[in-house]
């Protein structure tokens, strides 16, 4: 499947042209949501994981366009491991691919799973927490969010998978994600999701999870089941926090750890 890989140049134009919107204390007017990764245009599209486009917006534009369709390559320049494994579980109901030197351990699924939920924890060769694969999730309930609480958010890397999904109006088709979300810093995760996340590219939470076919239950493999804009006394990790726009775009453009995540989650295989 071809990456989609946004030059860093132009990801930190958009980037900053979305904080200069939610500075000026005004929402995206359908204009300035037609952009790659200000998630405001209909799946599936350049847009990715994003959202729900406000009424009149068409969608797309010239520089979502031409963010859309590069040739295919590897979504970022951050160098993988070289070699690599395979983790399958003991029913065969999952499989994906992970550095050799990562560790994939099993744990007890959590409380109101379905019958033969999983759950699945990735651990770097230091033994630092990657991601999280959960299986026989619940439904999910539609978030409780007023306008005054939405914050900008920006998809940063949106790469469709082909994975089985639920297809209705409230999701798309499912990409693994690298998706911003602006606070007193700028918060983000990577995972995999078919959640419609918000409109004029602002949202409460970006939701990391995969809404499968009726009655097979809802899947998730991220660093986080979701993400929102934190406050100054929570505990940001294992969210990425930064500064600026400018390391969020490198963090996703350059980074080997990036590079092998995104690598991982994209050789997700599912069985439902």
């Amino acid at each position: 499947m071809g990456a989609k890989r946004i030059p860093l140049s132009f990801s930190i134009a958009v980037l900053a042209a979305v904080v200069a919107i939610a500075a000026a204390g005004c929402s995206a007017d359908g204009k300035a949501g037609s952009t790659w990764t200000a998630g405001t245009s209909t799946a599936p599209g350049p847009n990715g994981a994003g959202a729900v486009p406000p009424s009149g917006t068409t969608g797309s534009s010239s520089a979502s366009a031409g963010a859309g369709s590069p040739s295919p390559s590897a979504a970022t320049s951050g160098a993988t491991a070289a070699a690599w494994k395979t983790y399958t579980d003991a029913a065969k109901s999952v499989s994906f691919d992970l550095p050799s030197d990562w560790i994939a351990q099993s744990l007890p699924p959590g409380a109101g799973t379905l019958p033969g939920a999983l759950k699945i924890v990735v651990k770097d060769s230091k033994g630092t927490y990657m991601a999280t694969l959960e299986t026989g999730l619940p439904a999910a309930s539609p978030a409780a969010c007023d306008d005054a609480a939405k914050r900008p958010y920006v998809v940063v890397s949106s790469v469709p998978v082909d994975l089985p999904h639920a297809d209705n109006d409230s999701t798309i088709p499912p990409h693994v994600v690298f998706r911003v979300i602006q606070g007193y810093k700028f918060f983000g995760s990577y995972g995999i999701t078919n959640m419609v996340a918000g409109t004029d590219g602002k949202a409460c939470e970006l939701r990391n999870l995969v809404a499968a076919p009726a009655g097979k239950g809802n899947y998730s493999f991220g660093d986080m089941s979701a993400i929102h804009a934190f406050a100054t006394d929570e505990v940001v990790a294992p969210a990425k926090s930064f500064d600026t726009l400018d390391q969020a775009a490198k963090y996703v453009d350059d980074s080997s750890e990036f590079a092998n995540v995104q690598r991982m989650l994209l050789s997700l295989k599912v069985n439902l």
